[in-house]
């Protein structure tokens, strides 16, 4: 699933979150489109499995492409917002709101950095799956 076209909350962590999950549902349910449109052997003459592959790693390619633009977007613009909270801390050492609010956006950054990680087993889980399943009906272009 493409990301929104509305753009993306990163203000709230629990949104952003809520978004991701909705973008991994390909990743979630790969399974079980694996079952359903790569024929066994004994199916293998009435489904084109090369051609079902190839859709579905050119779909696993675009929501993999599309989660890591949402997810390092969320990073620079919480980054952003850091760094211009820093600045206005050093200026003024004496505001606590201040330092309550650089806080939580400095553990919001840490939460949405931590997403990267999620979501590289989240993309190495369905590619070992995806090859497990199509690895005889196609073969992925080498990344360079």
């Amino acid at each position: 699933m493409a990301a929104p076209s509305g753009g993306v909350n990163c203000e709230e962590f629990a949104e952003f979150q809520e978004l991701l999950k909705v973008m991994r549902t390909i990743d979630d349910r790969i399974v079980h489109e694996l079952n359903t449109t790569v024929p066994t052997a004994s199916f293998a003459g009435k489904i084109d499995a090369s051609q079902t592959c190839k859709q579905l790693y050119e779909s696993l390619m675009e929501a993999h492409a599309s989660r890591d633009r949402v997810i390092k977007n969320c990073i620079a613009q919480t980054s952003s917002v850091v760094k211009h909270l820093r600045e206005e801390r050093e200026k003024n050492l004496d505001d606590l709101t201040l330092l309550k609010q650089l806080r939580k956006e400095q553990t919001k950054l840490k939460w949405m950095q931590s997403e990267l990680n999620v979501e590289e087993v989240v993309k190495d889980r369905s590619l070992k799956v995806f090859n497990e399943r199509c690895r005889i009906h196609f073969k992925p272009p080498k990344k360079e």
